[in-house]
Protein backbone atom coordinates (compact mmCIF):
# COMPACT_ATOMS: atom_id res chain seq x y z
CA UNK A 1 0.00 0.00 0.00
CA UNK A 2 2.84 2.41 0.86
CA UNK A 3 4.53 1.76 -2.49
CA UNK A 4 1.27 2.29 -4.39
CA UNK A 5 1.02 5.80 -2.97
CA UNK A 6 4.66 6.63 -3.70
CA UNK A 7 5.74 6.20 -0.08
CA UNK A 8 7.73 2.99 -0.48
CA UNK A 9 10.70 4.41 1.40
CA UNK A 10 8.46 4.81 4.45
CA UNK A 11 7.36 1.16 4.42
CA UNK A 12 8.28 0.45 8.05
CA UNK A 13 6.98 3.74 9.41
CA UNK A 14 3.83 3.14 7.34
CA UNK A 15 2.96 0.15 9.53
CA UNK A 16 2.93 2.31 12.66
CA UNK A 17 1.60 5.54 11.15
CA UNK A 18 -2.17 5.09 11.24
CA UNK A 19 -3.48 8.62 10.70
CA UNK A 20 -4.22 9.66 7.14
CA UNK A 21 -2.19 12.86 7.63
CA UNK A 22 0.82 10.83 8.83
CA UNK A 23 0.78 8.66 5.74
CA UNK A 24 0.25 11.57 3.37
CA UNK A 25 3.03 13.69 4.88
CA UNK A 26 5.42 10.82 5.59
CA UNK A 27 5.92 11.86 9.23
CA UNK A 28 4.76 10.47 12.56
CA UNK A 29 2.34 12.83 14.31
CA UNK A 30 0.98 10.78 17.22
CA UNK A 31 2.49 7.96 19.25
CA UNK A 32 1.85 4.40 18.08
CA UNK A 33 2.37 1.11 19.90
CA UNK A 34 3.84 -2.07 18.49
CA UNK A 35 4.50 -5.23 20.53
CA UNK A 36 6.93 -8.08 19.99
CA UNK A 37 8.97 -10.59 22.00
CA UNK A 38 12.70 -11.05 22.33
CA UNK A 39 14.42 -13.96 24.07
CA UNK A 40 14.33 -11.95 27.30
CA UNK A 41 11.41 -9.52 27.12
CA UNK A 42 7.93 -8.69 25.97
CA UNK A 43 8.65 -5.36 24.29
CA UNK A 44 6.27 -2.53 23.53
CA UNK A 45 7.71 -0.05 21.06
CA UNK A 46 6.30 3.43 21.50
CA UNK A 47 6.90 5.07 18.14
CA UNK A 48 7.14 8.76 18.97
CA UNK A 49 7.17 11.66 16.50
CA UNK A 50 10.52 13.11 15.52
CA UNK A 51 9.15 16.23 13.86
CA UNK A 52 9.52 19.46 15.84
CA UNK A 53 5.83 20.39 15.41
CA UNK A 54 4.77 17.31 17.38
CA UNK A 55 7.26 17.42 20.27
CA UNK A 56 4.44 17.31 22.86
CA UNK A 57 3.42 13.88 21.52
CA UNK A 58 7.06 12.77 21.60
CA UNK A 59 7.27 13.75 25.28
CA UNK A 60 4.12 11.75 26.08
CA UNK A 61 5.56 8.63 24.47
CA UNK A 62 9.07 9.02 25.86
CA UNK A 63 7.91 9.56 29.44
CA UNK A 64 6.60 5.97 29.48
CA UNK A 65 9.80 4.30 28.21
CA UNK A 66 12.38 2.13 29.99
CA UNK A 67 14.86 2.58 27.14
CA UNK A 68 15.08 5.04 24.25
CA UNK A 69 16.22 4.09 20.77
CA UNK A 70 17.67 7.19 19.19
CA UNK A 71 17.47 6.79 15.42
CA UNK A 72 20.18 8.82 13.70
CA UNK A 73 20.31 9.23 9.93
CA UNK A 74 23.77 8.51 8.48
CA UNK A 75 23.09 10.48 5.30
CA UNK A 76 25.37 13.42 4.56
CA UNK A 77 23.66 16.54 5.85
CA UNK A 78 20.96 14.62 7.74
CA UNK A 79 23.23 13.64 10.62
CA UNK A 80 24.75 17.12 10.76
CA UNK A 81 21.32 18.78 10.87
CA UNK A 82 20.13 16.48 13.65
CA UNK A 83 23.18 16.96 15.81
CA UNK A 84 23.47 20.73 15.29
CA UNK A 85 22.87 23.07 18.23
CA UNK A 86 19.12 23.20 17.60
CA UNK A 87 18.85 19.75 16.00
CA UNK A 88 16.13 17.22 16.75
CA UNK A 89 18.60 14.42 17.56
CA UNK A 90 20.20 16.51 20.28
CA UNK A 91 16.81 17.65 21.61
CA UNK A 92 15.40 14.12 21.73
CA UNK A 93 18.39 12.72 23.64
CA UNK A 94 18.14 15.56 26.18
CA UNK A 95 14.38 15.11 26.58
CA UNK A 96 14.69 11.34 27.01
CA UNK A 97 17.30 11.72 29.76
CA UNK A 98 15.38 14.55 31.44
CA UNK A 99 12.20 12.45 31.41
CA UNK A 100 14.01 9.67 33.29
CA UNK A 101 14.91 7.33 30.44
CA UNK A 102 18.38 6.23 31.58
CA UNK A 103 19.00 3.48 29.00
CA UNK A 104 19.77 4.37 25.42
CA UNK A 105 20.42 2.53 22.16
CA UNK A 106 21.69 4.50 19.18
CA UNK A 107 20.60 3.07 15.83
CA UNK A 108 22.59 4.63 12.99
CA UNK A 109 20.08 4.36 10.16
CA UNK A 110 20.40 4.76 6.39
CA UNK A 111 23.83 3.15 6.38
CA UNK A 112 22.96 1.93 2.88
CA UNK A 113 22.93 5.57 1.69
CA UNK A 114 26.38 6.00 3.26
CA UNK A 115 27.53 2.86 1.40
CA UNK A 116 28.08 1.18 4.77
CA UNK A 117 31.12 3.40 5.30
CA UNK A 118 33.15 2.49 8.38
CA UNK A 119 34.56 6.03 8.48
CA UNK A 120 31.05 7.53 8.53
CA UNK A 121 29.94 5.08 11.24
CA UNK A 122 32.94 5.97 13.42
CA UNK A 123 32.45 9.70 12.81
CA UNK A 124 28.82 9.47 13.95
CA UNK A 125 29.76 7.43 17.04
CA UNK A 126 32.41 9.99 18.02
CA UNK A 127 30.12 13.01 17.61
CA UNK A 128 27.12 11.31 19.18
CA UNK A 129 29.16 10.02 22.15
CA UNK A 130 30.33 13.55 22.89
CA UNK A 131 26.85 15.02 23.03
CA UNK A 132 25.08 12.15 24.84
CA UNK A 133 27.80 12.33 27.51
CA UNK A 134 26.99 16.02 28.02
CA UNK A 135 23.30 15.10 28.33
CA UNK A 136 24.05 12.54 31.06
CA UNK A 137 24.39 9.17 29.31
CA UNK A 138 27.56 7.11 29.60
CA UNK A 139 28.59 6.18 26.03
CA UNK A 140 30.15 2.92 27.32
CA UNK A 141 26.64 1.82 28.32
CA UNK A 142 25.16 2.60 24.89
CA UNK A 143 25.12 0.16 21.95
CA UNK A 144 25.73 1.93 18.61
CA UNK A 145 24.10 -0.22 15.92
CA UNK A 146 24.44 0.48 12.17
CA UNK A 147 21.22 -0.35 10.32
CA UNK A 148 19.26 0.20 7.15
CA UNK A 149 15.61 0.43 8.14
CA UNK A 150 14.56 0.57 4.50
CA UNK A 151 16.24 -2.75 3.74
CA UNK A 152 15.76 -4.25 7.22
CA UNK A 153 19.53 -4.70 7.33
CA UNK A 154 21.17 -5.46 10.71
CA UNK A 155 17.86 -5.11 12.48
CA UNK A 156 17.02 -8.79 13.11
CA UNK A 157 19.87 -10.56 11.33
CA UNK A 158 23.53 -9.59 11.00
CA UNK A 159 24.42 -7.44 8.03
CA UNK A 160 26.56 -8.84 5.24
CA UNK A 161 27.30 -5.32 3.95
CA UNK A 162 29.87 -4.28 6.54
CA UNK A 163 32.74 -6.75 6.90
CA UNK A 164 34.47 -4.19 9.13
CA UNK A 165 31.60 -4.23 11.68
CA UNK A 166 32.53 -6.42 14.64
CA UNK A 167 29.45 -5.61 16.70
CA UNK A 168 28.47 -3.40 19.59
CA UNK A 169 29.47 -3.69 23.22
CA UNK A 170 28.16 -2.10 26.37
CA UNK A 171 29.19 -2.33 29.99
CA UNK A 172 26.88 -1.50 32.87
CA UNK A 173 28.04 -1.92 36.48
CA UNK A 174 30.86 -4.23 35.43
CA UNK A 175 28.62 -6.50 33.33
CA UNK A 176 29.51 -6.64 29.63
CA UNK A 177 26.98 -7.39 26.93
CA UNK A 178 27.64 -7.58 23.22
CA UNK A 179 25.89 -8.30 19.97
CA UNK A 180 25.54 -7.13 16.40
CA UNK A 181 21.91 -6.39 15.59
CA UNK A 182 19.34 -3.89 16.83
CA UNK A 183 17.20 -6.80 18.04
CA UNK A 184 20.11 -8.06 20.15
CA UNK A 185 20.64 -4.57 21.58
CA UNK A 186 16.99 -4.45 22.62
CA UNK A 187 17.35 -7.91 24.18
CA UNK A 188 20.35 -6.62 26.17
CA UNK A 189 18.39 -3.83 27.90
CA UNK A 190 18.76 -4.00 31.67
CA UNK A 191 15.49 -4.87 33.45
CA UNK A 192 13.56 -1.78 34.59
Amino acid sequence: EAAELGKGSFKYAWVLDKLKAERERGITIDIALWKFETNEYNVTVIDAPGHRDFIKNMITGTSQADCAILIIAAGTGEFEAGISKDGQTREHALLAFTLGVKQLIVAINKMDTAKWSEARYKEIIKETSNFIKKVGYNPKEVPFVPISGFNGDNMLEETTNASWYKGWEKEVKGVKKEGKTLFQAIDAINPP
